[in-house]
């Protein structure tokens, strides 16, 4: 098994045990999201017996963390729920309390109402979509370019940050000032990119996934590691990945301790990534991905 893969197996075993301890064995929602840990299991050792010409099953093999996200982030939501929504908010107060200690103050709510623009709103607001792109389209250039193993190293210190932050979302669901908070009004809140983004999240954000800031954690974690592999993209994802970090606190998605908690996670993720890699089967790794490191 990959890194990845055990990564994956050892945050489903965790998040499996966290089921069983809290009773949640009663509940049928529960046992979907068992089914799904199994399947995820069976999975991953169907990836043990791929063969050398299984082309197919090699692709999916090396995307499929980026299509587990989904899920998993949604389990989030259903874990977080059935703590408690009171239960979750009372966390809110903690960190708001973090919040005003390191900054004076509620960022969050404050500073999109006290430097209000409509222009860095609707900028900041789509900036806040820059996550998706950057998170999945590294890997796959990497691949089309034919460099699999490098795609293997930055989707690995991605799904590092990824899973750092689940693990917390598990034990310390926070809602986040999206949900603390009342929305900004006027015309900061009506340009249309800011629409997109609250459409987006009615539709699919996961309560409780707030700290720390896994848009803000896995971004940086992705341009990090991919600036060892490919400089040129990292280099044109950098600018949208400060956008984003800046625009999940402006834009009232995270506090502001949710943002810089993710970029040490994402930092961290980096740092951990590189070691994982460089233990894996190094000389496998050279024989498979020629291309030089840094390609522009």
């Amino acid at each position: 098994m990959r890194a990845v893969d055990k990564l994956i197996a050892g945050y489903v075993v965790f998040v499996t045990a966290v089921i069983v301890l809290r009773g949640g064995l009663a509940t049928p929602a529960n046992w979907w999201l068992l089914g799904m840990h199994g399947l995820i299991g069976l999975l991953l050792y169907l990836f043990t017996r791929l063969g050398p010409d299984a082309r197919a099953g090699r692709f999916l093999h090396d995307v499929y963390p980026l299509i587990l996200l989904v899920p998993l982030y949604g389990e989030i939501g259903v874990l977080s729920v059935q703590l408690g929504v009171d239960s979750t908010f009372a966390r809110d107060a903690i960190v708001q309390r973090w919040e005003a200690t390191l900054f004076g103050g509620q960022v969050s709510h404050d500073w999109i109402r006290r430097a209000p623009s409509v222009f860095w709103s609707g900028l900041l607001h789509l900036a806040y979509f820059a996550y998706y792109p950057i998170v999945t389209l590294g890997p796959i250039l990497l691949i089309v370019r034919g460099r699999r193993s490098a795609a293997r190293r930055v989707l690995l210190a991605t799904m590092l940050a990824f899973v750092m932050c689940y693990v917390i979302f598990v034990l310390f669901p926070v809602a986040g000032p999206n949900y603390a908070f009342p929305h900004p009004t006027g015309a900061v809140r009506d340009v249309w990119s800011a629409r997109l983004v609250y459409a987006v999240l009615a539709g699919g954000s996961s309560f409780g996934a707030a700290f720390p800031s896994s848009h803000v954690a896995a971004t940086l974690a992705s341009v990090g590691a991919l600036a060892r592999e490919w400089r040129g993209l990292a280099a044109g994802f950098a600018l949208p990945a400060l956008l984003l970090t800046l625009g999940t606190v402006y834009c009232q998605m995270h506090y502001a301790v949710d943002a810089l908690s993710g970029v040490a996670v994402g930092a961290l993720s980096v740092w951990a990534g590189t070691k994982l890699a460089a233990s894996e089967h190094p000389a496998e790794e050279r024989r498979h991905d020629p291309s030089p490191p840094h390609a522009a």
